[in-house]
């Protein structure tokens, strides 16, 4: 099933595949907006739903995963939106460390996603290498 989006076309002719264009972007965006955590957090938010839209568009066997990971990185990016509105935590701040555990989900499923995509893409190495041999 071919959605409408993938039934356009570029001056080559060749359709468009926009699920890999996402999912190149989302990929690109988690990287990038790791540079700086805190600004780069819209990014991250951005670029994991780019990789859960791709990975559903696309129905790839781990696109609950990354929808599971977008879902828990908004959380964690509202709640350090949040606490950085109440002037922080810890320090001369009136709320204690225990509050920096609300932005847990954000560092967590960051990683995960990482993790899962070097996984995929070593796996997708091994399986163009075992062709060619």
């Amino acid at each position: 099933m071919e959605t409408k989006l993938s039934n356009e076309k570029i001056k080559t002719g060749k359709p468009v595949k926009w699920t890999r264009i996402f999912y190149k972007v989302g990929v690109v965006a988690l990287i990038l907006g790791a540079i700086d955590p805190l600004e780069g957090s819209v990014l991250i938010v951005a670029g994991s739903a780019l990789l859960a839209l791709a990975t559903w568009l696309s129905r790839d066997r781990h696109w609950k995963f990354f929808l599971a990971s977008f879902i828990m990185i908004v959380i964690g990016v509202l709640a350090l939106f949040y606490l950085s509105s109440l002037g922080g935590f810890g320090g001369t701040s009136t709320l204690s460390w225990w509050w920096g555990t609300l932005i847990l989900p954000y560092p967590l499923a960051w990683i995960a996603t990482i993790i899962l995509l070097i996984s995929r893409a070593v796996k997708k190495r091994e399986a163009t290498k075992s062709e060619q041999a």
